[in-house]
C-alpha cells in the first residue's frame, strides 16, 4: 500500500478473514475477484495483519495488527474507524459483520455504509434481532445479500419483504471459452466436517473408488476442529491451494460433490465447479440452488443416496457428457452484472443541481398549496393551468380555499369571501380546481349578476374502479346545470354521470417548463424501474391501515423479476413518499418509470406523476388500456398488458442505454410538444368561450393515433 495515495472507499473484512491465497474463504474470493474484474484501484482494503511471509490476494491493503490472541472485534473496527477518519474515507463496504456497522453507525455517523450479508443475518451477532435489522435498513446506504435465501432469512421476522435500499449481488465466475479435457477424477472442496456434508461424501467415495478402479478422487480443504479420517490408494487428501489452482482442479475433473448438511447460503464450489464443466451433484440447501441450474440434486442427503447418484454418472457416460456440457455452457453468474452494481455502491450520489429554463379575467379557486407550504408545487395541476393561462396572456387571481380558514372561531363564510372578490374584480371566468365547494346560491348569483362563465377541473377517478369513485361523482354532479363546462382527467366517453355529455371534457395532465424543466435522460443511471405511490399526498405521509391495490400489481413485479431488475420504489415497504426536488432526485436516476393510477387502467385516466416522468426524461411504461398509444408511440412510451409483459419488455430495453436516452428525450419533447400548459389552458378557454384555436389540441382529433 502507498501511504500517500488516495483513497476513495474502503472495503472492511472480518477479522478472522484470510485475505490470501492460503486458508481464504468466500469473503476474501468475492473483494479480489470484483477487484480483478472491476480495475478499481480506489479501494482500500481492511484486513487481519498475516505473518511475513504470506502475499495478500491484493495490493491495496491496510492490514490492522492483532496483538494478542485476545483481540476482539470490538479493537478491530476501532483501529479502522481511525484509519477511516484519518484519510476521510466516506464510503465502506462491510462484509458479513453487522457489528462493524452499527459501530460505525454510532461512531462515524457521516459515513456512506454498504453491508454485505455471506451468511445468515439471524445467526450473526447484531443483526438476529428485528431491531437491528430496522436500523440497518434505515440507516444504511444499501444491505445486500448473496442470494435470494439470505434476503428471505433477513425479512423472515419483519412485516416487510423489500426495501429500496436492499439488493442482491451474487458470487460471480469468469467462464472459460473451450471445454476443458477431463480426467475420471472426483472432486470435494470445502471444510471438511459434518456441515458441509464431508462424511457423507468419504463413505460414498470409499465404495465408488473400490468398485470403479479406474476413478480417482481429491479433496482440498481443512477443518482443524473435527477430524474424519478416510483414506484410500486413489484418493489425496490436499490442503486449501491458491484460488486459481483450484479452478484448474475443477477443469481435469468430471464430478464435483456439494453436498452440505446445513442451509448453504450460496455456494460459491458448485458455481465455480459447473463453470469448468462438472457435473455437479448439490443437496438441497439454502441457496445452493440459486448457483446454477441444478440437475443432479440429492432429495435425501446420505451417503447411499450419493453413492447411486456418482453412480450413476459413471456408468452412463453419455449422460454425463450431456450434464457437463450444460453446465459449461449455461454460467448464469459471470461478472459484468455484479461488478456494475459493486461498482455503483462507490459512487456519491450526484446532487440535482438546477438548470436554466429556458384577454380574460380569471378567478381560479383552487388548492395552490400554501398550507402545506408548496410541497406539492411541481404536482399541483391548479398552479401549472393558471401559469398557462397567464403566459397565454390572461389576468389571472389565485385563491387557496384549502388555506381559508386560518382561526377556528373566526371563519368567514367562503361565499362571502368570493362574492367580495367577484364584486371587486369582475371576472369572466371562474374556475374551480377540484372543487365544488360553494353553494348553489352563489353559482346562481356569479351568473346571473356577473355574468361569469364558471367551470370544474377534476383529477380524480369518476368511474367504477377507484373505491372514492361514487363520492368523486355526486361531487361534480351537485348543480351540474349551473356549470358551464367540466375538464376531467379521464376519457369523457367511459364515463356515466347525468352531466351532459356536451359539457364533459378531457383534460391532459399538463406539463410546465419552469416546473419540469429537467432531462433526466442522459443521467447515470443506477436503477431500472421507478414507482411512487402515495394515499397520503396532503399529510406528506403514508396513512396508516389504508390498503392501495396498486401494492399487489408492485409486489407481482417484484416476484416476477426474480431479482434480475433493480427497482426504486416509494410509497411502500415502509417507504414514505418523497416530494418535490427530493422526489426528482429519486426519478433520476431510474432508467424508466412506471405509471399506475388507483383503481385500475381506464381510458386516458392517469396519475398527476405522469408529467413529472415524461416531463423530466423518462421513459415510461403504461397499462395499454389507459391508451397513451393514441398520442404517444413506440419511441415515446413503452405500453404493457400485464406485469409479465412489462418485466418482457423491462428486459429488452434496461441495457441498451442509448435507445434508453432517445427514447426518454422523445418522450419529454412529445409530452411538451401535445401537453404544455400553455395547450392545455387554451383549450379551456376555447371550450368555454368559443375563442379561435392557438394551439392543435391532439386529444380532440377524432383519431389521434399518429
Amino acid at each position: 500500500m502507498k501511504s500517500n495515495q488516495h483513497y476513495n472507499s474502503a472495503i472492511i473484512l472480518p477479522l478472522k478473514e484470510n485475505f490470501s491465497n492460503i486458508n481464504f474463504g468466500a469473503v476474501s474470493v468475492w473483494v479480489s475477484e470484483y477487484l480483478k474484474f472491476s480495475n478499481n484501484k480506489s479501494d482500500l482494503i481492511f484486513c487481519r495483519k498475516l505473518g511475513p511471509k504470506i502475499k495478500y490476494l491484493r495490493n491495496e491493503v491496510c492490514p490492522i495488527n492483532i496483538k494478542s490472541k485476545y483481540y476482539t472485534n470490538l479493537n478491530y473496527i476501532k483501529n479502522i474507524n481511525n484509519e477511516l477518519l484519518k484519510r476521510n474515507i466516506k464510503i465502506v463496504e462491510i462484509h458479513n459483520r453487522p457489528e462493524y456497522a452499527l459501530y460505525l453507525l454510532d461512531n462515524n455517523p457521516n459515513i456512506k455504509i454498504n453491508l454485505i450479508f455471506h451468511n445468515d443475518p439471524n445467526k450473526l451477532r447484531n443483526s438476529n434481532s428485528n431491531k437491528y435489522k430496522l436500523r440497518f435498513l434505515n440507516d444504511c446506504n444499501k444491505v445486500i445479500f448473496v442470494s435470494r435465501w439470505l434476503k428471505k432469512k433477513f425479512f423472515e421476522n419483519l412485516n416487510i419483504t423489500h426495501k429500496n435500499n436492499v439488493d442482491i449481488i451474487y458470487n460471480f465466475i469468469n467462464p472459460i471459452r473451450k471445454f476443458p479435457k477431463k480426467k475420471k477424477l472426483i472432486v470435494f472442496s470445502g471444510k471438511l466436517n459434518k456441515s458441509k456434508g464431508y462424511d457423507i461424501f468419504s463413505n460414498a467415495i470409499i465404495k465408488i473408488l473400490n468398485e470403479y478402479k479406474d476413478w480417482s478422487a481429491v479433496v482440498y480443504g481443512d477443518e482443524p476442529r473435527q477430524t474424519i479420517r478416510i483414506k484410500h490408494k486413489r484418493l489425496k487428501i490436499n490442503n486449501w491451494v491458491k484460488h486459481k489452482s483450484l479452478l484448474k482442479v475443477y477443469e481435469k475433473s468430471s464430478i464435483s460433490i456439494v453436498n452440505p448438511t446445513w442451509e448453504e447460503p450460496f455456494g460459491r464450489t458448485a458455481l465455480e465447479s459447473a463453470s469448468r464443466g462438472c457435473a455437479v451433484i448439490t443437496s438441497l440447501s439454502g441457496g445452493l440452488s440459486e448457483t446454477f441450474k441444478n440437475n443432479l440434486v440429492l432429495k435425501n442427503n446420505n451417503t447411499s443416496n450419493l453413492y447411486l447418484l456418482i453412480k450413476k454418472l459413471i456408468i452412463n457416460n453419455s449422460l454425463l457428457k450431456k450434464i457437463q456440457k450444460q453446465n459449461f455452457n449455461n454460467v448464469i453468474h459471470t461478472p459484468e452484472k455484479s461488478v456494475k452494481k459493486l461498482n455503483q455502491l462507490r459512487k456519491p450520489k450526484n446532487l440535482l443541481l438546477p438548470l436554466e429554463n429556458k384577454n380574460f379575467k380569471i378567478l381560479h379557486i383552487s388548492n395552490f398549496g400554501l398550507k402545506n407550504d408548496h410541497r406539492l408545487f411541481n404536482l399541483s395541476i391548479a398552479k401549472k393551468i393558471s401559469n398557462g393561462l397567464i403566459r397565454n396572456g390572461h389576468d389571472v387571481i389565485d385563491f387557496d380555499y384549502r388555506n381559508f380558514h386560518t382561526k377556528l372561531f373566526e371563519r368567514v363564510n367562503i361565499d362571502v369571501k368570493i362574492l367580495s372578490i367577484v364584486e371587486n374584480y369582475h371576472p369572466d371566468l371562474v374556475i374551480f380546481g377540484h372543487n365544488n365547494v360553494l353553494q348553489r346560491e352563489t353559482l346562481d348569483q356569479l351568473k346571473s349578476k356577473y355574468s361569469c362563465k364558471l367551470v370544474i377541473w377534476y383529477e380524480d377517478h369518476v368511474m367504477k374502479g377507484d373505491p372514492n369513485y361514487v363520492k368523486n361523482l355526486k361531487l361534480l354532479e351537485k348543480n351540474s346545470d349551473l356549470i358551464d363546462q367540466y375538464f376531467i382527467t379521464t376519457s369523457p366517453d367511459i364515463i356515466k354521470s347525468k352531466i351532459a355529455k356536451n359539457k364533459l371534457n378531457y383534460l391532459p395532465i399538463p406539463v410546465d417548463p419552469n416546473i419540469e424543466q429537467y432531462d433526466f435522460s442522459e443521467i447515470n443511471k443506477q436503477n431500472d424501474l421507478f414507482f411512487a405511490l402515495s394515499h397520503g399526498v396532503n399529510y406528506g405521509k403514508l396513512k396508516n391501515n389504508v390498503f392501495d391495490d396498486r401494492s399487489i400489481f408492485i409486489n407481482d413485479l417484484i416476484n416476477k423479476s426474480k431479482n434480475n431488475i433493480s427497482f426504486n420504489i416509494l410509497g411502500l415497504y415502509n417507504e414514505e413518499p418523497k416530494w418535490n426536488y427530493n422526489f426528482n432526485k429519486e426519478l433520476m436516476f431510474s432508467k424508466t418509470a412506471l405509471n399506475l393510477s388507483r383503481g385500475g387502467p381506464s381510458k386516458y385516466c392517469s396519475s398527476n406523476r405522469i408529467a413529472s416522468l415524461m416531463g423530466n426524461g423518462m421513459l415510461t411504461f403504461i397499462n395499454e388500456k389507459v391508451r397513451y398509444q393514441d398520442f404517444f408511440d413506440n419511441d415515446e412510451i413503452i405500453t404493457y398488458k400485464d406485469s409479465s409483459d412489462l418485466i418482457r419488455k423491462l428486459f429488452l430495453i434496461k441495457e441498451k442505454n442509448n435507445l434508453l436516452v432517445k427514447r426518454s428525450k422523445n418522450a419529454k419533447k412529445s409530452y411538451f410538444q401535445y401537453f404544455e400548459n400553455t395547450i392545455v389552458s387554451d383549450s379551456i378557454i376555447y371550450k368555454v368561450f368559443n375563442t379561435k384555436k392557438k394551439y392543435q389540441y391532439i386529444w380532440d382529433k377524432k383519431n389521434p393515433l399518429k
